[in-house]
């Protein structure tokens, strides 16, 4: 045999030894997978920045520690946060000889106070990531802590610690903690903080604590007629004053709004709220977990819900309402302005950025504290009890109406034109109570596992064969021809592009379910394109939602989880499975999932989590959306490579160790 057989073939062992294993240590980790922290290194991630470091400083004025609070915005884009709390501990770590404690929790992942609950009862930090990460993506970080009467300060640049810490002598007049940071623009490029969101962001943290001052401060040259130079937030009536500033002159259903607090038992917390019920505008929902917002809701939203649709029932009930039994939560929170904070310990959330909670014990806490607040509020003022519960109850006659004329139309199509309906459309009976849904799958495996996971009388599954015509690149008589297409306009029964009508949709909701991999999202894409183009109406009114399927199934001994992708993966496994050793399982595709696990994970409503794909409500906004779509889909390669190469450095940060 020659000796030299092998010499040229690709994978030689030169290729991959010892030495391509890589191991991240210290902070490097966050600087090349910044998105696995803080989601991206967006405009909406610089400012997460921001709220990691305000959060620890709400954190003391939560545990009764500090009473203010001050936020102060430089020209240069430096922000500094100051909170007159306890300080950060500066002497040497037990565990680390030669290291202060500042330094640890400065440049260590995994280090904080907030893990055993002993210095903390409720705290929006929870894993100990939140000010090393800060630290690890600022060109410059400077803490100084006031404490024992005594001023510490200790530097950073780039995660990495300038010098041992420094003692500057007493301060007798001055306690707490002193952040100041710059972002890196090797990470952010030439983002900035917008004084506007910071602004909002500090005067939210006010509202949502009613004991604390803040005091926010920016450049002049950054003050504009909206935002001061210089204001003071304290707000005494917390999230009731809150509800009165955005509401303003609005006329309401009722003419006080339903606020209130209450502890939860066994010292597990507090929620406080504040709802109203707007008669000619819409409203919105403000959710918070320990001062964190939670801008996707959660299990703390689901106890709310539950609690006024029960109590509006439950009144209905005693005022002879017999329909009122039929209200769902959608009836009662739709057009309302909410506003909703909780407190709870160790409370778990969706991601890092903690845009959900789902801590399941919220749902539970929450429906009971209130609850009977709730009833009181009702039965206290029959008149305004009977008014709202009136103003809920049209809401659900309109519901029902274009509920059953979407069910005529569904089922005359059904029955009289059964011939005209896809053949690879397996329909719903649409005889249940909840709403009906088409999930647009990808291949027939997929199809198959989701036909014995669905809710027959509810759930319509539609199978796509591969990856459908880009519509945003293509003719409208090459979109026409197209069979893909033509099965999925006749499937939803609302006609397409002028003829567009959403009242004639079959379905409440249309549910994109692809694999949770690279194809997956470009098949994804490729149907939100032609909603967007096709059907844009159908998308602004909310039909249209993402699933969001497994990539993993994590197990050790009997406790398992899911993990959306690799992100997800590592946090279940730094907090659900620490410690433990875990059985890594991958999913190839939905195909693979057998129909109780796609149901579990993807399709049961009670254990599933969608995204709902909306358009701006700004025409401003809603043409750059479209302007995107066309670079991004359209037909002129050049826009695409221009795109890629003007971002080429954020994606090179992300795919590092992918």
């Amino acid at each position: 045999m020659p000796d030299d057989l092998f010499a040229n073939t690709p994978a030689s062992s030169g290729d991959y030894d010892a030495s391509s294993i890589e191991v991240l240590e210290g902070l490097e980790p966050v600087r090349r997978r910044p998105g696995m922290y803080i989601g991206g290194t967006d405009d909406r991630a610089l400012h997460h920045l921001a709220a990691e470091v305000l959060d620890n400083a709400m954190d003391e004025a939560v545990a009764g520690h500090a009473t203010r609070i001050e936020v102060s915005l430089e020209e240069d884009n430096r922000l500094t946060i100051m909170d007159n709390g306890r300080g950060m501990p500066v002497a040497e770590h037990p565990k680390f000889p030669g290291k202060s404690t500042l330094e640890v929790i400065l440049s260590m992942l995994h280090s904080g106070g907030k893990f055993s609950g002993k210095a903390y009862a409720t705290s929006g930090g929870l894993h100990g990531v939140g000010v090393s990460v800060v630290n690890a993506l600022s060109s410059h970080t400077r803490v100084e802590v006031a404490r024992d009467r005594q001023l510490y300060a200790q530097e950073f640049a780039r995660g990495e610690t300038l010098g041992s810490l420094q003692e500057l002598g007493p301060t007798p007049n001055r306690r707490g903690t002193t952040v100041s940071f710059t972002p890196d623009t090797e990470i952010f490029g030439d983002r900035r903080f917008s004084p506007k969101r910071l602004f909002k962001l500090a005067r939210s943290k006010a509202y949502l604590f009613a004991g604390v001052e803040i005091r926010w401060k920016c450049a002049a040259s950054l003050a504009s007629d909206d935002i001061p130079a210089e204001a003071v937030f304290k707000f005494p009536g917390g999230l009731a004053d809150h509800l009165a500033e955005q509401i303003g002159d609005r006329e309401c259903v009722t003419s006080r709004p339903f606020t209130g607090t209450q502890d939860f038992p066994d010292d597990q917390g507090r929620v406080e709220w504040a709802i109203t019920w707007p008669l000619w505008s819409d409203g919105a929902g403000s959710w918070y977990c320990n001062t964190v917002p939670t801008p996707d809701g959660g299990t703390h939203e689901q106890g709310l819900r539950a609690a006024l649709t029960k109590g509006l029932r439950a009144f209905g009930e005693l005022t002879g309402q017999k329909k009122a039994k039929d209200l769902s939560a959608d009836d009662v929170m739709t057009g309302a302005e909410v506003m909703l904070s909780v407190f709870i310990r160790e409370p778990q959330f969706q991601s890092q950025t903690k845009d959900r909670l789902t801590s399941p014990e919220a749902t539970r806490l929450v429906e009971n504290a209130v609850r009977d607040h709730f009833d009181h509020f009702l039965a206290d003022n029959m008149e305004r009890g009977r008014a709202l519960l009136g103003a809920v109850m049209e809401r659900m006659d309109e519901r029902l109406r274009r509920k059953a004329e979407r069910e005529v139309k569904r089922k005359t199509a059904t029955n009289a034109k059964k011939l005209r309906l896809p053949g690879k459309l397996t329909d719903c009976s649409g005889e249940g109570d909840g709403e009906t849904e088409l999930f647009i799958v990808e291949g027939d495996s997929a199809g198959g596992s989701a036909k014995q996971a669905r809710n027959r009388k509810t759930q319509a599954i539609l199978p796509i064969r591969g990856k459908i015509l880009n519509v945003a690149s293509a003719t409208s008589d090459k979109i026409r021809a197209n069979s893909e297409i033509a099965d999925l306009v006749l499937a939803l029964g609302c006609g397409s592009r002028k003829d567009c009508d959403p009242e004639a949709l079959r379905y409440d909701r249309i549910v994109i379910m692809t694999d949770a991999d690279v194809d997956g999202a470009h098949i994804a894409t490729l149907l939100m394109t032609f909603f967007f183009q096709e059907m844009t109406e159908v998308v602004r009114r909310g039909h249209l939602f993402l699933a969001q399927p497994p990539l993993y199934r994590l197990t050790a001994g009997k406790e398992s989880a899911y993990a959306r992708d690799d992100a997800h993966r590592a946090e279940l496994e730094a907090t659900v499975f620490k410690g433990k050793k875990v059985d890594v399982g991958r999913f190839k595709g939905l195909g693979e999932m057998n129909p109780q696990q796609l149901r579990e994970t993807t399709m049961n409503p009670a254990s599933r989590s969608l995204i709902r794909i909306t358009l701006p409500a700004e025409h401003e906004q809603r043409h750059a959306v479209k302007e995107l779509v066309d670079q991004l889909m359209g037909r002129n390669p050049e826009h695409r490579f221009n795109f890629i190469q003007n971002r080429a450095g954020e994606f090179d940060r992300e795919m590092i160790d992918a």
